[in-house]
């Protein structure tokens, strides 16, 4: 990291608050954040930046976007929480919104990513016994290596990232790991017949926007289809447009029994996830079973019906889709000697870096910084392009050759 007294003395203040009064679970880029618009930031020294993180995907709609905002000031004037132990006028709104959108009989409004992951391994344990006649307590969700789908205990229970579940034990049990994009390891778990769930991201961010074989997807749904296997999609990540389709899992025409959603839901707003899913399953949970004191808050509610409908009036998948078209075409005509190669679906894609230095894509992520974009290394060396879905041409060819010059820093 660059050393304290490159900064100025505002950015430094705000470092030293953190340092001094902040966790230490994050390792940030050093640079401070006031103001987003579209696909730019802004730091408190007044420096524009592009956005290339995206929130980890959760402002696939941009910075600000105004249709939001107007959704979320007026309802936080009139009702932002009741809690469930009442009705509000939002929630059956919502609730017959998503679920006509995304073509489910049943939603259940979560606030965070990963509890909606939890919700979904419960809500797949519940109907693995209550349907499937799984003994209780023998039912299992198979999983995969390098998955990301959070931090709760139940979730490093199944990483196989030590810096996730290292010295967090002990760890809960009933969870099977197989290889990912590997459709025989996952016939041969399949013969369990104590399997309930199999729980997927389409394509692996956190692990570096690893994307599967064509077909993969279809396989999985078919091997659990035949094996009365709930196929659970984690779409927290690749959903809501950010792949070039509105979910990923839309390239192979899969739909997920278990569909879970958060992220852009709220275009960043605020914290909204989703569970959807049919009445064989979603009915299984009764009154008191599970629940969340903010979830499906009416200002939650109200925010995300504009959040899917601007994705949709936009057409942001459609942009989506040839952004990132473009954007792998203008990194692999750079014929860059450290990049080893690129991939990815739609505006989720990763550059893997090739260097003698282990902190290569660290440094280059400074010195993209310093030329004006902001993305962040994951696992080492692999970097994550992710911008807004809101992204023009000319924007993405103008980050392309910041890029370009930014590469030079590695010569």
């Amino acid at each position: 990291m660059q050393t304290l007294t490159s900064f100025t003395d505002k950015t430094r203040h705000y470092f030293e608050l953190e340092e001094e009064f902040g966790a230490h679970n994050y390792h940030p880029l050093p640079v401070v954040l006031t103001r987003g618009q579209g696909v730019y930031v802004w730091d408190v020294d007044g420096k524009k930046y592009f956005d290339y993180l995206s929130g980890y995907s959760a402002l696939n709609q941009g910075h600000s976007h105004p249709k939001i905002l107007s959704s979320l000031i007026e309802q936080v004037q009139k009702l932002s929480l009741t809690s469930r132990a009442f009705y509000n006028d939002q929630l059956g709104e919502y609730a017959e919104f998503i679920c006509k959108y995304f073509g489910y009989d049943k939603v259940l409004p979560m606030n965070t990513g990963v509890e909606a992951v939890e919700t979904a391994i419960k809500l797949c344990r519940r109907w693995g016994y209550a349907v499937k006649g799984i003994p209780t307590d023998k039912a299992k969700i198979v999983v995969c290596e390098n998955n990301f789908h959070g931090r709760t205990s139940t979730v490093i229970s199944f990483s196989t990232d030590p810096s996730a579940y290292k010295d967090f034990g002990p760890y809960m049990s009933g969870f099977e790991i197989i290889p990912y994009n590997d459709t025989d390891a996952l016939a041969r778990v399949l013969q369990d017949k104590n399997v309930a769930g199999f729980l997927v991201e389409p394509i692996q961010g956190e692990a570096g926007v690893v994307v599967p074989d064509d077909g993969y997807l279809k396989k999985v749904k078919q091997y659990c289809s035949d094996a009365r296997v709930l196929m659970i999609g984690d779409e927290i990540q690749t959903g809501l447009c950010r792949t070039g389709k509105l979910l990923a899992c839309d390239y192979e025409d899969v739909r997920p029994d278990i569909l879970i959603l958060g992220k852009a839901l709220s275009g960043g707003t605020l914290p909204v996830s989703a569970v959807l899913a049919d009445d064989e399953i979603m009915l299984t949970i009764k009154p008191g079973e599970h629940g969340s004191t903010y979830g499906g808050n009416p200002l939650a509610c109200k925010v995300a019906i504009t959040s899917l409908s601007v994705l949709k009036d936009e057409q942001m998948a459609e942009n989506a889709f040839l952004q990132g078209e473009y954007f792998r075409t203008e990194i692999n005509k750079l014929q860059s000697p450290h990049i080893k190669l690129i991939r990815g679906k739609g505006l989720l894609n990763a550059v893997v870096i090739q260097h003698q230095n282990p902190d290569a894509a660290w440094d280059l992520c400074l010195s993209l910084k310093d030329h004006g974009l902001l993305a962040k290394p994951t696992h080492g060396d692999k970097i994550r392009f992710a911008p807004p879905l809101i992204i023009n041409k000319a924007q993405v060819a103008e980050s392309a050759e910041i890029i370009k010059e930014s590469l030079k820093s590695l010569d």
